[in-house]
């Protein structure tokens, strides 16, 4: 906490755009020719999105220390937009060259760029993602599923409860505060790639949060193994780094832009995307419901809708599974039209989804663009993931 930070903060380092890029060069070459290439992030890449790191001259732990208070400019992490670096990384992942991702980061901005669930170790846990007590059941949300923490912080109770059959268990946010134990099976992944990476590359952190550093520092210390370092500040770590080309002092927006110059990729722009499913039940003597319920890529379930409205229905449904009634009058088919509102966390407007009756059940594809403020919809047909 504000104790680990220095009452002054080193000093930031900022290297010219030709150092920037003769470095990025040779990380580039690495990346493209290593065999189990991973990326350990901290706070410093979320910076360019609005969301202050921890021990920067401006860093939340910095200014407490200094008993200042956080600047009031700060973004929302909800309404924060993944920077060049999440959605290089995007990229990396999309085009196989990477192989895993360790954050340390909770603001849940990885898994909204498009980083897929298996593909990452969030050792500190996500603000958006909380899970059952009882049944483990996890659920990601469009809003801060983080416990008030009221009384102590090992107190993890959201206030939700889990929505799983004969279940009803108690819902716990996944925030790791400082002295506690990290959730075992990331941090076991984290260390089962760090002893496989023959390159990790470090993006935007101290390097001074045990358990966590330690991952870089089992790449740094493998013999066939090469380390890279990209921050503003010096680190612990710094003595392993595979030559001077491999410590750049930069923001790590810089230098994934130049790495991905030299790579010849394109930093995709972010979207956000999500899934919804829409389920219809024929019931007795007409009485007929359409059910719809947000999916993360692994059949996670996951909130993003505020309400949906059914034409034809005085009420909407404002609670999950979002659950609506009809009648067909005898009719063979009715095409269902669905008003979806969201959270507006980018200003999201509502849709409309039309769903055929004679559709048992169909998994649509939302995407959001946050700079055109518009929705792509593709329908599919649904095979249902077996989500843990």
């Amino acid at each position: 906490m504000a104790n680990s930070a220095p009452t002054v903060a080193e000093a930031e380092r900022f290297e010219t755009d030709q150092a920037i890029s003769l470095k990025a060069k040779d990380i580039a070459n690495l990346i493209k020719h290593s065999k189990h290439f991973i990326v350990f992030t901290g706070a410093g890449i979320s910076t360019s999105a609005g969301i202050p790191d921890f021990r920067g001259p401006d860093g939340v732990w910095t200014l407490r220390k200094q008993k200042r208070d956080a600047p009031s400019k700060a973004t929302s992490t909800l309404q924060a937009i993944p920077t060049p670096t999440h959605m290089a990384l995007v990229k990396l992942q999309n085009r196989g060259l990477l192989k895993y991702l360790v954050s340390q980061n909770c603001d849940g901005l990885h898994r909204k760029s498009g980083i897929a669930p298996e593909m990452i170790s969030e050792l500190h846990g996500n603000s958006n993602r909380e899970y059952c007590r009882d049944c483990g059941k996890e659920y990601i949300r469009d809003f801060r599923a983080v416990a008030p923490y009221t009384k102590t912080v090992t107190d993890h109770r959201t206030g939700r409860k889990c929505s799983m059959p004969g279940c009803n268990g108690v819902l716990l946010d996944t925030i790791i505060n400082f002295g506690e134990c990290l959730f075992e099976q990331p941090l076991k992944l984290a260390r089962e790639h760090g002893k496989k990476a023959d390159f990790c590359l470090v993006l935007g952190s101290s390097l001074t949060v045990p358990p966590a550093c330690t991952i870089p520092e089992i790449a740094g210390k493998s013999k066939r193994g090469k380390l890279g370092i990209c921050n503003l500040q010096s680190t612990p770590l710094d003595h392993l780094v595979d030559g001077e080309s491999m410590r750049v002092f930069a923001r790590t927006d810089d230098l994934m832009i130049a790495v991905m110059g030299h790579l010849g990729l394109e930093i995709p722009q972010f979207v956000l995307r999500r899934q919804l499913t829409v389920k219809v039940v024929m019931g007795e003597r007409d009485r007929n419901q359409v059910i719809l319920q947000g999916v993360d890529v692994d059949g996670t379930p996951s909130t993003f809708l505020k309400s949906v409205r059914l034409e034809g229905c005085r009420r909407p449904a404002v609670t999950e599974p979002f659950t609506l009634s009809f009648r067909m009058d005898g009719q063979e088919e009715l095409r269902l039209k669905l008003e979806l509102e969201f959270m507006g966390n980018y200003l999201e407007p509502n849709v409309e989804i039309v769903h055929s009756t004679k559709c048992s059940e169909r998994l649509y594809l939302l995407e959001y663009s946050p700079y055109t403020r518009e929705w792509q919809v593709v329908a599919k047909d649904y095979s249902r993931p077996s989500a843990q």
